[in-house]
């Protein structure tokens, strides 16, 4: 299994922990001090040696820091994780909705006069501590005061890189480097600093072993105008890609990078949003302030990305639907979280091109499916009861693409009124599949359109309508979302999740989720012929479940839409799947 159950924090940890890094901070003598989840890279997930947010309140959600004062401790979350934190942290430490609240404005009500704040500066971006900076709080650089006290820290991660081959990457890392260059010196950079893990290995075509889930190396690299790359990473983990790399790319001890910086000349580009302090530091006043240069270009996906990741949705879709026609013919209350997920594993195993799952499987039934990102364990694993909803958001890391699918599955009867805002959330989803919009939109300016029918009822979630995913990389992908605060227009190629959900805590979750690629739209007959628009191709072949639908909640467009999805899916899944489970999706995705 690449999936485990295991219990990695537990609330009780927490009192002790936090007092020994109380004990420390007075010795050091600063008055708190910032416990982010994030690595010294910047990436989403981290790997074990970095879990110090986890380690330290029990808090295993992809997002959110701890604040910690001599006699409060705040852990600051999004609404994704709202309910989550409150079962995961012991009392000892306190909730705090973010971003509705700042921490440079939570630090200035609960700090001493003069108080003084300490931070690891290779875990903090620029950006970060200049608006902490920014708002009058006395800010310390030192070494991680969590890492002096947490005994058996695991090592930091050394798994071995590979070659991602042309036939997937659709363009060899050398004219990748060239084209990027050229763009560096067009905008007056001599050089640019790369901090993302992704968008190492994709400029490189690499992929990795260093974080669970996520094919990525850990590294750091500077990216020259020449096309020239140095390349500061372990060397265990390059052993044998010489001839791959080239003479163009040289390879460096990561302890190197300080030094190379700050003997470095001419302009250098940094990310503010994902520099940490002290590489912004040492390369000083030759700092350039501008885009990570690998995040437009990696997400703008070539013919061969997409066809690939087109044709790991398709065996993905059967494995899923597999998955869906067994657990259909379990009675109600046979089955428990972690046995649905151990099958799915299994139906995705069959697939040769398999390299890993592409995030642990949230499998929530009954009132876990209001639980956004819910983790099932062996202290949690609960029963599939009548009445039941089940949230099954899951995917795989395929050679060839990344998928990333959710499905609301009804288990015996379904509630109505689950039914009532699983169709609203349906309609949300078919909205945004349906649309068509001018060039030059963004995140911000189309995602209101998958809420409208919830709002209409007084209803609404608390995460993004969609994120960016890679090809074999990062499922979560910037810098394109479909989100209220994405500034970044849609282009072709990129590819992004569509997943409107619905959450009612203590009794049931909802959240249904295909993945989409932007492309030219056809134009239309009376179409302005000088407007230029976009439009999505669809990637993620599942049927939805039609128990859940009250069909007169639709209206005639959206369920023509989902008459003529379900027969793509049966045109193209059937004639994969195994007999029974044929029989089982000729069911699913009979017209409504």
């Amino acid at each position: 299994m690449f999936q485990s159950f295991e219990v990695t924090a537990r609330p009780e940890q927490g009192l002790p922990r936090l007092k020994a890094l109380r004990d420390v901070m007075a010795v050091e003598g600063v008055d708190a001090f910032l416990v982010p989840r994030a690595d010294a890279h910047q990436g989403e997930y981290v790997a074990a040696h970095d879990e110090r947010l986890a380690w330290l309140t029990g808090f295993t959600g992809s997002a959110g820091f701890c604040a910690v004062l001599a006699g409060l401790a705040g852990v600051f979350i999004d609404g994704r994780y709202r309910t989550q934190v409150k079962a995961q942290v012991a009392d000892v430490y306190t909730p705090v909705p973010w971003p509705e609240i700042q921490l440079a404005d939570w630090l200035k009500d609960h700090l001493p006069q003069d108080g003084v704040v300490g931070f690891d500066p290779w875990l903090h971006t620029s950006g970060q501590i200049e608006t902490l900076r920014a708002a009058g709080i006395e800010m310390r650089a030192s070494d991680n005061l969590v890492d002096r006290i947490w005994e058996n820290q695991p090592p930091p991660p050394m798994g071995p890189a590979k070659v991602h081959p042309l036939e997937f990457a659709g363009e060899s890392h050398a004219d990748k480097r060239s084209r990027l260059g050229k763009a560096l010196r067009n905008a007056g950079h001599d050089a640019a600093v790369i901090t993302l893990p992704d968008s190492i290995c994709w400029l490189l075509n690499l992929r990795g072993a260093d974080i669970p889930r996520n094919p990525v190396a850990h590294g750091f690299a500077v990216l020259h105008d020449s096309g020239a790359v140095d390349l500061f990473m372990a060397a265990a983990k390059l052993d044998g890609l010489e001839a791959h790399l080239g003479d163009a790319v040289t390879c460096h001890a990561p302890e190197d990078l300080l030094p190379y910086l700050e003997g470095l000349d001419g302009r250098v580009r940094l990310e503010k949003s994902t520099v940490p302090v002290i590489v912004a530091e040492a390369v000083g006043e030759n700092s350039a302030w501008g885009e990570d240069p690998c995040a437009l270009p990696k997400a703008r996906k070539n013919e061969a990305e997409i066809e690939g990741t087109a044709a790991a949705h398709l065996r993905d879709g059967v494995a899923v639907v597999e998955l869906l026609a067994w657990l259909d013919a379990q009675a109600p209350g046979t089955l428990t979280e972690t046995q649905v997920v151990t099958r799915l594993e299994t139906c995705r195993r069959r697939d040769n091109a398999l390299q890993d799952i592409s995030f642990e499987t949230i499998a929530g039934t009954g009132p876990n499916g209001a639980i956004m990102h819910y983790r099932v364990t062996e202290d949690t694993d609960t029963r599939l009861e009548d009445g039941h909803l089940i949230v099954l958001d899951s995917g795989g890391q395929y050679l060839d693409g990344t998928t990333d699918i959710t499905r609301t599955i009804a288990i015996g009867t379904p509630p109505d009124e689950a039914c009532a805002a699983f169709t609203r959330v349906l309609a949300g989803m078919i909205a945004i599949s349906r649309l068509r919009w001018p060039k030059g939109l963004a995140g911000r300016d189309i995602e209101a359109i998958g809420r409208v029918p919830l709002w209409l009822a007084g209803q609404d979630f608390d995460h993004g309508l969609g994120h960016g995913v890679g090809t074999y990389l990062s499922v979560h992908e910037g810098p394109q979302r479909l989100s209220k605060i994405s500034h970044v227009p849609f282009e072709a190629g990129m590819i992004l999740s569509n997943e409107p959900g619905y959450y009612r805590e203590g009794a049931f979750g909802i959240r249904i989720e295909n993945l989409l690629v932007v492309r030219e739209a056809d134009p239309l007959p009376g179409g302005d012929a000088h407007r230029e628009m976009l439009d999505w191709r669809t990637l993620t072949f599942v049927p939805i479940d039609r128990r859940l639908i009250k069909a007169e909640m639709l209206d005639l467009a959206a369920r023509d839409w989902l008459n003529a999805y379900h027969a793509e899916v049966a045109e193209k899944l059937g004639p994969r799947l195994s007999s029974d489970a044929k029989l089982w999706l000729d069911a699913a995705t009979a017209p409504i």
